[in-house]
């Protein structure tokens, strides 16, 4: 693997490989981290898909953050990640002079879109992975077709979001043994996911459930976000060894989420508490791990 990136944080050093494995190593018990490793970055609420559980209940309406003049991005420390979402981040109108600010402060970008957008705007993501303007490209599943598979084998860095009891069982078995990467998204009851969440949903968490055993020998790569890997119970599958080894820390302890239309900071996206934006990082990253 080639090395991608390396710094130092709190009391750890930290290496990033260009394939996005990440490497944390120090002599002590734990890891303190000074600044988020990660972050989630909400740049626009505007979007046209209308999904029925969206927890960012983002619509046609929805307004566009000012990425351009935030000061806490100055304060951002190289290799920084992160991974910038909507609503559809493609719509926003300073999206690529937002990330080649990025590019030049080396902060590792990366951009997670539906499906239908990623199709409608291949040629915009395309010219962002050959610039170098992202790094991850997350697409977020509507249904599996030619089309997806054959633009999305293109990019060997592509990971397809799923969301916990939203996906099917069929259009799983269409992605085995492609060589694909897959995250697990966990089922979010926040703002629209409240109302939309039924007993359909809970029949398919109870599919993906018994199903995930056999899921991941399908997959070149499956991981999972935090609510994921609590709704599905995934430390089930793997020894104390492994969970140590991969576990990548609880909300907060080396992420956090910055919504840059309300201009409000949190521990994660679904957060209740929620502060203003502030100048610094890390005073910004301080209280999210002091709650």
């Amino acid at each position: 693997m080639k090395l991608f990136g390396e710094y130092i944080n709190g009391n750890y050093n930290v290496q990033i490989f260009e394939d996005g494995t990440k490497i944390r190593e120090n002599d002590l018990e734990s890891f303190e981290a000074d600044f988020p490793e990660c972050m989630d970055v909400k740049i626009t609420n505007y979007c046209d898909m209308g999904c029925d559980w969206c927890h960012e209940a983002s619509t046609i309406e929805g307004l566009h953050g000012d990425i351009l003049q935030k000061d806490f991005i100055d304060s951002l420390h190289p290799y920084t990640e992160m991974a910038i979402g909507g609503g559809n981040p493609l719509s926003h109108p300073d999206l690529i002079e937002f990330l080649y600010v990025l590019k030049s402060k080396k902060i590792i970008a990366n951009i997670t879109v539906n499906q239908t957008h990623f199709i409608r705007d291949f040629k915009i993501i395309k010219y962002m992975i050959n610039n170098k303007l992202i790094y991850g490209l997350g697409v977020s599943l509507t249904s599996v077709n030619d089309n997806l598979i054959e633009k999305i084998l293109q990019f060997p860095n592509a990971v397809i979001h799923i969301i916990n009891g939203i996906v099917s069982k069929e259009d799983l078995e269409k992605l085995y043994d492609l060589n694909l990467k897959v995250l697990i998204l966990g089922y979010k009851t926040f703002r629209k996911g409240i109302d939309y969440h039924c007993q359909e949903v809970e029949d398919g968490k109870a599919m993906l459930y018994n199903l995930l055993g056999e899921m991941i020998k399908h997959f070149k790569v499956v991981s999972f976000d935090n609510l994921a890997l609590k709704q599905l119970e995934t430390k089930r599958l793997l020894s104390q060894k492994y969970w140590d080894e991969f576990y990548m820390g609880d909300d907060g302890q080396f992420t956090m989420y910055i919504d840059l239309i309300e201009q409000k900071f949190a521990r994660n996206s679904i957060s209740e508490t929620r502060y203003d934006l502030m100048s610094d990082i890390k005073d910004m990253f301080a209280v999210v791990k002091g709650e």
